[in-house]
């Protein structure tokens, strides 16, 4: 059985956003293992507009980004999204029954499944989906935005603090 975990980097004060603070160098070759190692991942439609950058190859990219880009496009994916008509490679798109197809998804596949997107992790939250919660803590304070709670937060349970680089904790959680 696959277990649904929703991870993101996030500022002091909840938020997330992609375009105010990245990941260091330290953390970014993090992310690479963890995208090796996933069995896929889920995607609301705002996210997977955001992360289908890594589908096309750039030519400014190093040897992290292709790094990266290649363990991203060798995963499987599963877009949730009624406003899509299609997808980009080793993508399915989920236009209907979410609650069903990831029910199914979750007990055919095995190994860790990122769940992208705080509305889609909300959504997956009040259906009980969620088996971890992942928060890349950085040192910045952003005022506004998109929290990483699109909801009232569940009960949480904190199971480990990691230091995954000079400034970043990674604070993981489960449902209590």
């Amino acid at each position: 059985m696959a277990r649904f975990v929703f991870g993101m980097n996030q500022s002091l004060d909840g938020y997330v956003d992609h375009t105010a603070f990245g990941p260091s160098p330290v953390l970014f070759s993090h992310f690479i293992q963890e995208a090796r190692q996933q069995a896929g991942s889920v995607y609301g439609r705002r996210m997977y507009e955001v992360m289908r950058y890594w589908d096309d190859d750039h030519p400014d990219w190093g040897a992290e980004e292709q790094a990266y880009a290649a363990a991203w496009r060798a995963q499987p994916k599963w877009v949730v999204s009624r406003s899509l008509a299609s997808v980009g490679p080793n993508a399915t798109l989920v236009r209907e029954n979410l609650e069903g197809t990831l029910r199914k998804l979750k007990a055919e596949r095995v190994g860790e499944i990122e769940v992208a997107g705080p509305e889609l992790a909300h959504s997956l939250t009040q259906l009980g989906l969620i088996d971890e919660y992942r928060i890349y803590l950085h040192p910045v304070v952003l005022g506004q935005g998109k929290p990483y709670f699109a909801g009232p937060r569940p009960p949480l349970r904190l199971v480990a603090i990691d230091r995954v680089d000079e400034n970043v904790l990674r604070l993981v959680y489960v449902p209590a």
